[in-house]
């Protein structure tokens, strides 16, 4: 499915362009946990893009309502793990790291997903 596909490039080029900008533009202005938690958001935004591209390219081989769920699963765990993190590493503002592990489920059922279409049919 292009979607997936094209979700996976955006996201891809946002990983970069944030790991950048956290290395370059808000060393010295966050404290050093601050970072190391703008580093793990930029980390599971770019694992899940390549699960973005993984769920593209089996949707070109076969189409499959759990696979589509996976993508949005990733995607949806993208904004929420790796959104909520950027916000609260650059805020301090507890209730965005409360909403961290939403994602981080969103991203379980994904893999569920991508595991059990495997399981299925590959």
């Amino acid at each position: 499915m292009k979607l997936f596909l094209l979700l996976g490039a955006i996201n891809g080029f946002l990983a970069v362009a944030l790991g950048a900008f956290g290395a370059h533009g808000l060393e010295g202005k966050i404290s050093k946990s601050a970072i190391a938690t703008w580093e793990k958001a930029v980390n599971y935004q770019m694992f899940h893009t390549m699960a973005l591209f993984v769920t593209g390219l089996l949707m070109m081989k076969i189409h499959s309502v759990g696979v589509i769920w996976a993508g949005w699963m990733f995607f949806i765990g993208i904004l929420l793990f790796s959104g909520s993190l950027y916000l609260y590493s650059t805020t301090a503002v507890k209730t965005f790291a409360m909403i961290t592990p939403l994602g981080g489920v969103a991203f379980l059922i994904g893999w569920i997903l991508l595991g059990t279409f495997i399981v299925k049919h590959v």
